[in-house]
C-alpha cells in the first residue's frame, strides 16, 4: 500500500506541499468563496466547499481515465470550456452584485443551490484540468502502480483544497455580525463581486492558449 510505502513518503509531501501552495494562489475558488460566506453565511460557504471538492475529484477521475488529456489535446474542446468558465464566473458576480442577501438564514435550497455553483465552476475549469494533466504526472514514479499514485495524489490534493477553502469560508464568515448593517454588507458583497469579475477576467486571459 502506497500510504505504507517509506520510499514514496518523500513524493507524497512534495505534492502536498505543492498542492498547498497552489491553492494559497488567489483564484476564482478563493474569491467566490469569500463572497459567499461573507454575504450568505458559513452554511453556504461550506455547502460552496462541498461543491468544490466534488468538481475537483470529478475531473481527477477524468484526468485518470484519458478524458482531461483529450481535451487539452483539442482547442476546440479546450476554449469551450474556458469560456464557459469566464461566463460561468462573471455570472456569479453579477448574481453577487445585484442580490440583496440574508447573512443569518440558510435554507436546504440555498444550500443546493451553493453546492451545484461550487460544482459548476470546478467542473468548467480548464486550469484543474492542466493540473491533473502537467503538474501531478511529475510526481508519478515510474516503478509504483501508476493508477493508485494517480488515485491517491488526486484525494491528497481534493483534500488540501478542501481545507484551504474551509478555512476561507470559516474567516469570511466570521465577517458575519458586521455585514448584518445592510449598508456594510452591500459595500462588501459588491466589492467582492467586482473582484471575482476581475478574476473571471483575469483567468479568460491567463488560460488562454
Amino acid at each position: 500500500m502506497l500510504l505504507l510505502d517509506p520510499d514514496y513518503l518523500p513524493t507524497l509531501l512534495s505534492f502536498a506541499l505543492a498542492s498547498l501552495l497552489i491553492e494559497l494562489t488567489p483564484g476564482p475558488n478563493m474569491t467566490y468563496l469569500a463572497l459567499v460566506a461573507s454575504s450568505d453565511g458559513r452554511r453556504a460557504g461550506f455547502a460552496t466547499v462541498a461543491g468544490v471538492a466534488l468538481g475537483l475529484a470529478i475531473i481527477g477521475a477524468l484526468a485518470a481515465l484519458g478524458v482531461a488529456e483529450i481535451i487539452q489535446a483539442s482547442d476546440l474542446a479546450y476554449e469551450g470550456l474556458r469560456w464557459a468558465g469566464v461566463a460561468f464566473l462573471l455570472y456569479l458576480a453579477w448574481d453577487g452584485w445585484r442580490q440583496g442577501t440574508d447573512v443569518v438564514s440558510s435554507t436546504d435550497a440555498s444550500e443546493r443551490r451553493y453546492f451545484m455553483r461550487g460544482l459548476i465552476t470546478n467542473i468548467l475549469n480548464p486550469k484543474a484540468a492542466v493540473f491533473y494533466i502537467a503538474v501531478l504526472p511529475t510526481f508519478i514514479v515510474p516503478n509504483l502502480p501508476i493508477q493508485q499514485q494517480t488515485l491517491l495524489l488526486t484525494a491528497v490534493y481534493v483534500a488540501i483544497a478542501t481545507i484551504v477553502h474551509a478555512v476561507i469560508v470559516a474567516a469570511a464568515g466570521a465577517l458575519e455580525p458586521v455585514l448584518n448593517n445592510p449598508r456594510i454588507e452591500t459595500i462588501a458583497r459588491r466589492t467582492l463581486s467586482l473582484l471575482l469579475a476581475a478574476v473571471a477576467l483575469w483567468f479568460g486571459w491567463s488560460t488562454a492558449r
